[in-house]
């Protein structure tokens, strides 16, 4: 079996090889798109904000740089499409820069290609001068705890997916005929969740929201989420842009333990600005909260972690969690939570947890670190892999919004264009890039999608969404996607 495993590979390698001399004879005689005879060939894993901004860089910094973004979905822009709130549309502007980095003279976008699978990274190295490894985080973080695998309890990556269309998240089918939901984590993907779960159901009609997840929240007994965390207020994790969201959510109040917040107006003068703007807005809503007889309501629940989901009556479906009361010890951003030994019962019919988004391996011979969820890299140069990359999350951990992403891509970009000028990565070999690996790919009965092609499934989905009086209808199913797109 690995003989048979070493002789596929060698054949890879030839083909790649004879493909990369007929590469250099059609450069030679005209060049692909113009181009000179010699090109920096950079090969891009992944089309979302970390792919497009190392490639927007690229192709700003060298004129000789040709990028090919390779994407295991048929549709661009990743965790912009998927995971941006759809009451947020102002983020998702940033896809117009990506749009035209993807419309560059020398840069290719190739859905419908899943690396690791259709086509190997050692064929990528051979065929590419430079691979950044940018796929990101499609993993969950398991909070480790019995009953998690029960029904109705959901990663917030997969919720959120099913909100925003990820084809793999269309059948989550959550129940929302509880009144009660927690949340589990208190960075800005809780609040987003939270937001969502409580918003009025005509605003959330002018967003590209998908169809069946609006019917669902229609149909919504959900009047309560609570968002809890281990840590304290000081060190709560979202941003006080989205906290303010919740605190102006209509028709919705409020409710916070004001225990949680004894001491804290003292510790406010030696808070740095933003976290003392977020602290006083929190505190804000604690007073005011009390005060509004509204049908909705939202709160932290501080110094608590779960350990335990409770089952109902039927053994199968989440009835409740069971929290671990904490203390704090240390100050600060440093401060961690101890379990005091006292334990706290919520009843509830829906669990979200958002504790946090994990990469995953994209193949064995690629370096990756588990305990960490990256692959270890010095400065976005994968470790022991010569011409090997990574950048966004996979590279630092799913930290930071998208312009820390924009800054990090842009890092390991110029960290590429540093090993080109100094020797380090030797681009004056000729190297065949995308013409020898779609030529492997449709030998594999590959069919790539284009940004040309990806434009026919946005046209579509406009379509759909203006029908609908929204931005966008997205498709959801992913041969109706390839069905449109090669039409």
């Amino acid at each position: 079996m690995k003989m048979m495993m070493v002789n596929i590979v060698k054949r890879s390698l030839m083909k790649i090889h004879n493909l990369s001399r007929a590469s250099r004879c059609q450069l030679a005689i005209g060049g692909v798109r113009g181009l000179s005879s010699v090109s920096a060939r950079v090969c891009v894993v992944g089309g979302g904000p970390a792919g497009f901004y190392t490639a927007q860089q690229l192709l700003k910094a060298r004129q000789d740089a040709v990028v090919d973004i390779y994407e295991r979905l048929p549709v661009p822009f990743g965790l912009v499409r998927f995971g941006v709130a759809p009451d947020h549309p102002e983020v998702k502007n940033v896809i117009n820069t990506f749009t035209q980095t993807a419309h560059h003279a020398r840069c290719s976008f190739h859905g419908n290609v899943n690396v690791g699978k259709d086509v190997t990274i050692e064929e990528l190295r051979q065929a590419y001068h430079a691979v950044v490894l940018s796929y990101g985080a499609e993993g969950n973080r398991s909070m480790g705890i019995p009953g998690e695998d029960l029904s109705n309890v959901f990663s917030a990556k997969d919720f959120v997916g099913w909100y925003n269309g990820v084809p793999s998240n269309t059948e989550l089918c959550p129940d929302l005929s509880c009144e009660t939901a927690v949340v589990l984590g208190q960075g800005n993907v809780a609040l987003d969740v939270a937001r969502i779960l409580l918003s009025p159901v005509d605003m959330l009609k002018e967003t590209d929201i998908t169809q069946n997840a609006l019917e669902a929240l229609t149909g919504s007994n959900v009047r309560r989420v609570l968002i809890v965390g281990r840590r304290g207020p000081l060190q709560i994790a979202c941003t006080i842009k989205e906290l303010r969201e919740m605190v102006n959510l209509l028709n919705t109040r409020a409710d916070m333990m004001p225990a949680d917040f004894e001491g804290i107006a003292e510790a406010l003068k030696e808070l740095p600005r933003p976290r003392k703007r977020l602290t006083d807005l929190m505190m804000k809503a604690v007073k005011e909260g009390g005060d509004k007889k509204l049908e909705k309501s939202w709160g932290f629940r501080f110094l608590r972690s779960p350990v335990e989901v409770l089952a109902g009556a039927d053994g199968k479906r989440a009835a409740g969690i069971r929290l671990a009361l904490n203390k704090l010890e240390g100050e600060g951003e440093g401060a961690r939570s101890v379990p005091t030994g006292q334990l706290e019962d919520v009843d509830c019919g829906l669990i979200i947890s958002s504790i946090g988004y994990k990469s995953l391996p994209i193949e064995p011979t690629v370096p990756f670190d588990p305990r960490k969820a990256i692959v270890p890299n010095d400065m976005g140069r994968v470790q022991g892999a010569e011409g090997l990359y990574c950048s966004g999350w996979v590279k630092r951990g799913p930290t930071g919004v998208i312009a820390t992403t924009m800054n990090d891509s842009f890092d390991t970009a110029r960290v590429i264009i540093q090993d080109m000028e100094t020797g380090k990565l030797d681009i004056s070999v000729n190297k065949p890039g995308a013409e020898a690996i779609t030529g492997l790919l449709q030998t594999r009965g590959v069919r790539t999608v284009l940004f040309s092609q990806w434009e026919k499934i946005n046209a579509e989905e406009e379509r759909r969404g203006k029908a609908l009086g929204k931005p966008r209808e997205k498709l959801l199913d992913v041969e109706e996607m390839l069905k449109i797109a090669w039409s």
